[in-house]
């Protein structure tokens, strides 16, 4: 269980295997969880280069190990860079670095001293509350500081290749109300190693046990590389659930409709809940599709042979007149479930189900649901 009491360590960066850009690219995927909007993407993606800079530099004078707290030192404090530039110096002197490690360092050095330092005052100020939105959490509080940056010799918890081979169950124990940025942090980096492990099985072996992921409040996590994962993990037999207020919310989270189509296209199983969210409605009326109704129509008309006007009544008095009614039946063609069925016919524990048993779709229906309490 990952949470502040239960004396795991995790370490977030700490994947010798991947390339600090890669790094840097999910840190800048969780970063687009807090951006209100897409006018930010200049400093996201520039936000992006100083991690992986960063997480460069860190690694060629920690031994390979980075931490958010180093990452928070070095961007946000200049003398705390050149102090660590004296011992990346004696290791140079001492050829303790390969070409490819002394390559990094010249091409480190000139970004932070060429590039980030001669920033004006004003941009490099906004580049440092851009990273120091995810940097900060880790160090403002005891607890998070030593779960999730401990030192290398005491992390219990180094990711999900072990999790996956022996078939445990990974829970993140994390009230978002209590904790909001962090578990969001926490819960979208988990998601991004849990998605990044499930795939590269696809490569490095043959026969692996079926894997899961379930999320509830799905909007709070969700990133529009999910989508890709969606596509390809059914290959890697692994099982997504995840559960969500509305589209709507999701939408406002991830902030690109074609995105969010994407995703949604890639979860074939669907269960819709009573709601009143249009646009989770009108998606879901245009999936099941439509079909042709029959339509009834009544009209009555009368028809009068003389008709006065009465100033008494001040209206029109008919006199030997007749009176007639049609009735007209027809089909129209109209969605399946209308919008009153979602938002009234859906009782409590009753769910719109659309399901595929791997070959072909059940013709969608209402099913009542079990509670686990009542089981």
């Amino acid at each position: 269980m990952v949470d502040l009491n239960s004396g795991l360590k995790y370490n977030p960066l700490d994947k010798p295997n991947l390339s600090p850009l890669i790094l840097a690219n999910r840190l800048k995927t969780i970063l687009n969880l807090f951006s209100s909007n897409n006018s930010e993407s200049y400093w996201l993606d520039k936000a992006e280069q100083i991690l992986s800079e960063a997480i460069k530099f860190c690694r060629l004078y920690n031994n390979g190990y980075v931490t958010f707290l180093e990452l928070h030192k070095l961007i946000m404090f200049p003398e705390y860079y050149y102090s660590k530039i004296k011992i990346i110096k004696n290791n140079f002197l001492n050829n303790k670095y390969s070409k490819k490690q002394s390559y990094d360092l010249l091409t480190c050095i000139d970004f932070f001293e060429k590039e980030f330092f001669s920033l004006d005052s004003r941009t490099l100020s906004i580049l440092k509350s851009e990273i120091s939105r995810i940097t900060n959490i880790f160090i403002s509080d005891y607890l998070v500081s030593k779960t999730f940056c401990p030192e290398k010799k005491d992390i219990n918890f180094k990711g999900f290749k072990n999790m996956l081979d022996t078939g445990k169950i990974v829970v993140l124990n994390m009230n978002i109300a209590e904790y909001k940025n962090l578990s969001k942090i926490i819960a979208a980096y988990l998601k991004l190693d849990f998605q990044s492990e499930v795939l590269s099985r696809l490569k490095t072996a043959k026969n692996f046990r079926i894997s899961a992921f379930i999320s509830d409040e799905y909007q709070e996590y969700i990133t529009a590389t999910d989508a890709d994962f969606y596509s390809q993990s059914r290959e890697a037999k692994c099982i997504n659930i995840v559960a969500t207020q509305s589209y709507t919310s999701l939408l406002n989270t991830l902030k690109d409709e074609a995105a969010l189509k994407v995703i949604l296209q890639n979860l074939i199983n669907k269960f819709w809940f009573r709601t009143d969210d249009i646009f989770t409605i009108e998606e879901a009326q245009k999936l099941i599709g439509k079909e042709d109704k029959f339509k009834f129509s009544t009209s009555v008309s009368e028809n009068a042979k003389e008709t006065n006007f009465s100033i008494f009544s001040n209206s029109l008095v008919s006199h030997n007149s007749s009176i007639s009614e049609s009735y007209n039946k027809y089909t129209q063609t109209d969605f399946i479930f209308d919008t009153n069925f979602f938002t009234q016919n859906l009782e409590t524990f009753t769910s719109l189900a659309f399901l595929s048993d791997g070959y072909k779709i059940s013709t969608p229906q209402k099913l009542d649901m079990l509670p686990f309490f009542k089981t």
